[in-house]
């Protein structure tokens, strides 16, 4: 047995571990331990090669945009703890649910305004699930609609910056330019940082969004009965105190975070201090702050981000022998021979991590795909800016494909007893659909990912 073979045995050993329901982290790391050792006995591959790993922790863990991470979870959980995504749904549902497909467009709205505020998938589903789901079959949605709407408008906290995606992915960029160099023997290209990446993904975000929203208004066109306006008497258009004081609070926290990166007033990690902050104050603000509260955020904070932190050790082991078993080298020259060049290499790998969304978190894709194959794309001429953008929203369809999407569970976890998941599967298929053909725009028009990242910096 040589050594590439016993690198793709691995591969396929992981996959199937992690779909028995194995932990990741615990599964990717084991299976890089075991067959390291299988590897050491066939004289495969030197188990001190694993000395390097420690080093490679460490660096991880000291890494300073990757501080990033907690501090966006702990600024969602508290915003969902303190029921302001709650208002800001009830102010937006009654200012649109008079018209046809008004709650439709409400929570896709507040769903893109949460994105831009928290980034928390999780948090944003079950928010939206609980308080829009019963409300949307209260008025007579089609389930099928109303859960694919409340799982594909949770899911755009994964391509709005701020987005925990793109502090990762622009970690593993970094690192897969270096490689791209050295395969094709050119100067590194410049570095991407999360900056650039946030700014990248600003306008495909707002893409995904218009294209929800027009595929809402074309149901109401086409199939108005799955989307009726509500017919309750009592709701009214709320006042313009109401509505300001319910947009407010999140949009102070997009101006805040957001805004202050784009501006280049503050790094990621520093604007994520900052939302973490300013979160909270905003809790106390609505009298939701208390010793409770911030026991319960700060114990989910570590949890969320024990998680994170355990998966990129465990895909940085897996990646490391995977790598000194030759595997890398053997899909770089695969991918370099194909027919087709470049473009069919790219939708080759696109296919792929489309594929492993239907049964792997972007988490495990992130770092156990993107360092194999992206130091190929990268080196056969894509942007690497334009490329991680395409990444993060191929990823984003991980969240909606059953059967593992984790959107999907979040919604099931408090939908009625009664609502059946073959409706919700039915419900994110043109959610999918949606998120495909915007790849499809992105591949065609890349200057909407690269425009604003050269004009600011």
């Amino acid at each position: 047995m040589t050594p590439e073979v016993l690198a793709f045995v691995m591969f396929g050993v992981t996959i199937f571990v992690l779909l028995l329901g194995f932990p990741v982290a615990l599964s990717l790391a084991g299976s890089a331990i075991i067959f390291a050792y299988i590897g050491d006995q066939l004289d495969l591959f030197h188990f001190a090669f694993l000395n390097l790993s420690p080093t490679r922790i460490f660096s991880t863990m000291k890494n300073e945009p990757l501080v990033a991470v907690p501090l966006f979870v702990y600024m969602g959980v508290i915003l969902q703890r303190s029921d302001i995504a709650g208002q800001l749904l009830e102010s937006m549902g009654q200012l649109f649910g008079t018209i046809r497909g008004g709650l439709g467009y409400s929570v896709i709205i507040v769903g893109a305004l949460l994105a831009a505020s928290t980034g928390i998938v999780g948090a944003t589903v079950v928010t939206m699930g609980l308080m829009s789901l019963p409300v949307m079959l209260k008025a007579g949605y089609n389930p099928k609609i109303a859960g694919g709407i409340i799982c594909a408008s949770g899911t755009l906290g994964q391509i709005i910056p701020p987005s925990i995606v793109l502090v990762l992915l622009a970690n593993i960029l970094q690192g897969v330019n270096e490689e791209a160099a050295a395969l094709t023997g050119n100067l590194a290209p410049e570095p991407v940082t999360a900056i650039d990446l946030f700014a990248g993904a600003l306008f495909p975000g707002l893409l995904l969004v218009g294209l929800y929203l027009l595929w809402i208004f074309i149901l109401t066109i086409v199939r108005p009965d799955d989307v009726p306006s509500m017919k309750d008497e009592s709701v009214h258009a709320p006042s313009v105190g109401q509505l300001i004081g319910a947009v407010a609070p999140p949009l102070i926290l997009i101006v805040l975070v957001l805004g202050s990166i784009l501006a280049g007033i503050a790094t990621p990690t520093e604007s994520a201090a900052v939302g973490a902050v300013g979160a909270a104050v905003l809790a106390w603000r609505a009298k939701k702050f208390n010793f409770t509260l911030f026991k319960e955020v700060g114990i989910e904070t570590v949890k969320v981000s024990s998680m994170v932190f355990l998966i990129i050790i465990g895909a940085g082991l897996f990646s490391t022998v995977f790598k000194g078993f030759g595997g890398d080298d053997v899909i770089a020259e695969f991918l370099r021979n194909l027919p087709g060049g470049a473009f069919s290499a790219l939708l080759l790998v696109m296919l792929l991590m489309f594929f492993l969304g239907f049964f792997l978190d972007f988490i495990e894709i992130i770092y156990v795909v993107v360092p194999i194959v992206g130091p190929i794309l990268i080196a056969l001429g894509y942007d690497p800016l334009w490329l991680g953008v395409m990444i993060a929203i191929n990823l984003q369809t991980s969240f909606l494909t059953p059967p593992f999407g984790f959107a999907l569970f979040y919604l099931r976890g408090v939908a009625p007893a009664d609502f059946k998941t073959s409706d919700l599967y039915s419900g994110v298929m043109p959610f999918i659909l949606i998120q495909v053909i915007a790849l499809a725009i992105l591949w065609a028009f890349p200057g909407v990912v690269t425009w604003l990242p050269t004009t600011l910096f």
